[in-house]
């Protein structure tokens, strides 16, 4: 009787750390780069609101929120995004984040 219920503890744990496993291993490489794009976008109108933003360095970002909304849906069109179109999505993104905090700090000289 006791190995038996040994056994069924022992494939309870087994069963519960393959269930927290696989619900980590799911949530932690998802990308919502819409969300992501929209987050920004709220961003970039927050602060050309509060003047921390030129009307250029506010164009300049509005159309590469267009570049990048425009390389998402040509990625989606298949309905299957390869890793390399996932690395350039990111890239362009997080290359639109640093420029948004250089614009903020530094303004453009022209």
């Amino acid at each position: 009787m006791k190995q038996n219920d040994r056994k069924t503890s022992s494939i309870r744990k087994l069963a519960a750390t393959l269930a927290v496993a696989f619900l980590c291993s799911t949530g932690a490489f998802a990308q919502n780069f819409k969300a992501d794009l929209k987050k920004l976008d709220g961003q970039i109108e927050a602060d050309y609101k509060n003047k921390k933003l030129s009307e250029n360095e506010y164009r300049k970002l509005k159309n590469e929120q267009e570049i990048i909304k425009l390389a998402i849906e040509k990625a989606m069109a298949d309905d299957n995004m390869t890793p390399d179109e996932k690395n350039k999505i990111h890239s362009k993104i997080i290359r639109s984040k640093k420029r948004l905090g250089k614009y903020k700090t530094n303004r453009e000289i022209y």
